[in-house]
């Protein structure tokens, strides 16, 4: 990130439409359409999980439209078609996202102190809930993060260390490994907590790492998010997913998919209440899994904190936030059979050895479904001393005069009025792709020279006009039709396992 930018000849627009994703989304989407309308009342998937796939189509595809970049001293043109913006699985638009927003953590939320990832994972019934319900959602991470904060609250007070208060920023992630629906919390906290430090100002107290126990306080997460749940009189307690709630209320057919994906299983098609494919080669695990420092788990809960970033380590810094805002999926890690499934590689190989999963079209596009987040709904979220209302946030946070010219810089604005501080606009594509591929698009490949935005065309017979005289596609790729239901599953089929988790 530090480096200086090559040339951009070696940029390379991207082919959506090559892609693995995109063609599955292309010729199965009315198959799986048709097919989920029939899975609960005959309702259908939400509008808005529609409207992703239908956009995810354009996302990238000139003929949808382009802004248009010139060189003024050769006149070299170039065109960047626009995105979908979308929040589901988009591999480009998420990757966007996720460039944009680290850089933002880094820039100008987390202050020049050591930070520690916190990540819960919850059982099978709560993913279900909380996938739907953005207020539990919101009230269960807020059990959550008051919980983490007290406990290094109280570690700082047991060295004498007075009115600590902590801060972190939470990420709910709502896939996991498997393309599956598992809502769980990704909290990147500061490890220690800020106090007065008796000149009018406050300094940061590190937190003393002698203590990795966090069994106890695992046990109190558990039993104060089972009390909010009780006192939400949403949940049954078990595991099943026939208890009513506002999922099944609101979106039924998609409360069917959501229902499958947590439990690993096929919703719809000949498949149907089958486990997910696996290849790879099957070794004894021994069970249960070894804990290791910093890692409790409990009735299905299960809190890791080993991950930990030291002060000045930016960098390191900026890969964690990516990594909790990650999309769901990469091109790269998805591809076309001959006989027309899915292989997903899997990022880490499976303590079973489990190296790739597979699924039929349909299969993926339901798992897809599910992932798709409500519209109009926050996935991070500031808590203590980093949220937007917080009286300490900007004599914490680092200023925007002393993050420009250097990243992470550690300069604090002054002041404790809690207005927060200006906003910080969005960054343009040239900037992530400069941070994120470390190269400037907007250098001329011919003379060096800079390119410039002429003009956004969004008119459809304008955009023709330009890619035919250019011989490039003028048409957006259109959904096929619906196809026939496939073949009976066959469970003696050999090829592949079907052992789940």
């Amino acid at each position: 990130m530090d480096g200086v930018a090559s040339a951009s000849s070696t940029y390379r627009p991207r082919r959506p439409e090559q892609g693995a994703l995109h063609q599955l989304v292309r010729d199965h989407f009315e198959t799986f359409r048709a097919q989920a309308a029939h899975l609960r009342d005959g309702q259908g998937l939400p509008r808005f999980v529609e409207q992703e796939f239908r956009d995810f189509l354009t996302c990238g595809c000139l003929a949808a439209g382009f802004a248009r970049f010139r060189c003024p001293d050769c006149r070299f043109d170039r065109l960047v078609p626009f995105s979908c913006k979308g929040r589901g699985f988009c591999p480009s638009c998420g990757g966007r996202r996720m460039t944009d927003r680290a850089a933002h953590l880094v820039d100008h939320v987390f202050p020049d102190v050591p930070i520690r990832q916190w990540v819960l994972t919850l059982p099978p019934r709560l993913r279900y809930l909380l996938a739907w319900d953005h207020t539990l959602c919101r009230a269960v991470v807020a059990v959550y993060l008051r919980a983490v904060l007290g406990w290094l609250r109280r570690q700082a007070g047991r060295r004498g260390v007075r009115d600590g208060r902590g801060g972190a920023v939470a990420v709910v992630q709502r896939f996991g490994a498997a393309l599956n629906l598992n809502v769980h919390i990704h909290a990147l906290v500061l490890d220690g907590v800020f106090a007065p430090d008796g000149r009018g100002g406050v300094s940061f107290r590190v937190h003393e790492r002698h203590d990795d126990e966090v069994g106890p306080l695992l046990v109190t997460i558990q039993r104060r998010i089972e009390a909010l749940v009780r006192r939400r009189g949403v949940a049954d307690g078990g595991d099943g997913f026939d208890a009513p709630d506002r999922w099944a209320e609101d979106a039924p057919t998609l409360a069917g998919l959501a229902a499958a994906s947590v439990s690993g299983v096929a919703a719809l098609g000949a498949r149907a209440g089958a486990p997910v494919r696996r290849w790879g080669d099957t070794i004894d695990v021994p069970d249960p899994q070894p804990i290791v420092r910093w890692h409790a788990r409990q009735q299905g809960f299960d809190l890791h904190a080993g991950i930990v970033v030291p002060a000045g380590r930016r960098d390191r810094l900026e890969r964690l936030c990516r990594y909790a805002l990650r999309p769901p999926v990469g091109q790269d890690r998805l591809q076309l059979m001959p006989d027309g499934t899915a292989v997903l590689e899997l990022r880490r190989r499976w303590t079973d050895g489990t190296t790739h999963l597979v699924f039929d079209p349909v299969e993926l596009l339901e798992r897809l479904a599910a992932l798709t987040p409500r519209p109009r709904i926050n996935l991070i979220l500031y808590h203590g001393v980093l949220a937007p209302r917080a009286a300490w946030r900007r004599a914490v946070v680092p200023s925007r005069e002393g993050a420009q010219g250097r990243q992470g810089c550690a300069t604090c604005a002054g002041g404790t009025d809690g207005t927060p501080p200006p906003r910080v606009p969005n960054r343009t594509w040239a900037d992530l792709m400069q941070r994120s591929f470390g190269f400037d698009v907007l250098a001329c490949p011919r003379c060096a020279g800079r390119l410039k935005l002429v003009a956004l065309i969004q008119d459809g017979a304008v955009i023709q006009r330009i890619l035919r005289h250019l011989g490039l596609p003028d048409v957006v790729p259109e959904m096929q039709p619906s196809r026939a239901p496939p073949l009976p599953f066959d469970p003696f089929d050999d090829r592949v396992s079907g052992d789940d988790d």
